[in-house]
Parts: C-alpha cells; sequence; structure tokens
C-alpha cells in the first residue's frame, strides 16, 4: 500500500497540474477561457478506448472545443449503451458535428482479454461484443499464427465493425437524410504515436445491409 503522504503527494499533482495549464492558457492567449465559456461547436465525435495512453486532444493536436468525446473499454458502438446513443444524438442533432471517428488503438487491453477464455468478472459482458467480432472474423483470424499481429488486426476488424454499428443506427441515418455525415475507422500505434485510417468511410445508408435501413 502506498504510504499516506505519497497518495497525498499523488493527489495534489493534479490540482497542481490544473493551475500550470490555466496559467500557461491565460499567458499564451488572456480571452482563452472566456472564449471556451460562450460555447462548443466542435466539427468531431471522437468515439475512442478508456486507455489513459490515448487521449483525442492530444494525439490530433487540436484545442478544447475541437472534438467531443465518448470513450469507453475497446471504443465499442453498442445499440443498447444509451450513454453511448445519447453522446451520438447530442453530437450530431445538437451540436452538428459533421466527422464521427472511432478509434481503436494497437496494444488494447480489452481486445487481448476479449481474445482470452479467462473470466474476468462483469467486464465480460462489455468484452462479448468484442468475442462477437472475432467469431465473425474467426477464418481470417485463426490463419495469423502471430499473437500480436492476429491482437492488431482483431483492433482493426473491431473498429470496422463499430463503424457499421453507426452507420445501422436510426440516429446517424436520420441525420444522414437531412446533411453529409462521415463516419471514420481508425487506430492509433502506441509504439509510433501516428494513426493509421483504415478507410472505412460511410456516408449514407447504401454502405449497410438492407435489414438495417430505417425508412425515414
Amino acid at each position: 500500500m502506498e504510504p499516506k503522504k505519497d497518495m497525498e503527494a499523488m493527489y495534489r499533482r493534479l490540482l497542481d497540474g490544473n493551475k500550470h495549464f490555466s496559467m500557461n492558457k491565460k499567458i499564451n492567449d488572456p480571452e482563452y477561457f472566456k472564449k471556451l465559456s460562450l460555447g462548443q461547436r466542435p466539427d468531431y465525435l471522437w468515439i475512442g478506448c478508456s486507455d489513459s495512453r490515448v487521449p483525442a486532444n492530444e494525439v490530433t493536436s487540436t484545442e478544447s472545443g475541437e472534438i467531443f468525446v465518448h470513450r469507453n473499454i475497446a471504443n465499442l458502438v453498442v445499440h443498447t449503451d444509451v450513454n453511448l446513443m445519447s453522446v451520438l444524438e447530442y453530437a450530431l442533432v445538437y451540436l452538428g458535428v459533421s466527422h464521427v471517428i472511432v478509434c481503436g488503438h494497437y496494444g488494447c487491453g480489452g481486445v487481448r482479454a476479449a481474445m482470452s477464455n479467462v473470466m474476468y468478472g462483469h467486464v465480460d459482458n462489455w468484452l462479448r461484443n468484442i468475442k462477437d467480432v472475432y467469431q465473425k472474423n474467426q477464418t481470417e483470424l485463426n490463419a495469423i499464427k502471430d499473437e500480436d499481429k492476429r491482437a492488431d488486426r482483431l483492433t482493426e476488424l473491431n473498429v470496422i465493425e463499430q463503424v457499421k454499428n453507426l452507420a445501422k443506427s436510426a440516429i446517424v441515418q436520420n441525420e444522414w437524410k437531412k446533411r453529409p455525415v462521415h463516419l471514420h475507422g481508425w487506430v492509433y500505434g502506441i509504439n509510433s504515436g501516428l494513426i493509421t485510417d483504415l478507410s472505412v468511410i460511410h456516408d449514407g445508408t447504401e454502405d449497410i445491409d438492407p435489414i438495417y435501413r430505417f425508412q425515414i
């Protein structure tokens, strides 16, 4: 167990860091926080992994207010996830974002866990969605002998599947009737710091199977 004073120092570090952040922003732009307080009009919704090594603003060199963010374990888009669907609706309908990005990352612990038969607890219910992606693509994945490469490919396939899930949603399809909304699938490389665009761009219902197309 951490000594009490060390735990206190860890906690204080965040508050001290916040003061440093605020001071630097004000030095560079005295009106920075005043402008932020007027509201947000981001062009992007980022659906990413909860992993602490993949901060949306930092890896894209964007400022506060430019990206609306939702994060969960292994960047899943699950149609019964009220949290995610509420974020999606708010971003598209009320903020008017034009681009929705699902961003996974290589070395994802959730993907690794889903590849195993280990029971972890409540999270297993969530990881079941990734297992379904594996089962759907098992011929391709089982042919990859190297476990790291297999995990990387599952990471990519999982992102592709989540972009498809976005396209299947009534929220996205309803917006498509009104204006262009672009769906993208990315994978971030923690080892390189670079993003790979999987070129999974959905711009309309013609990209999904007819059974998922709503008559709106």
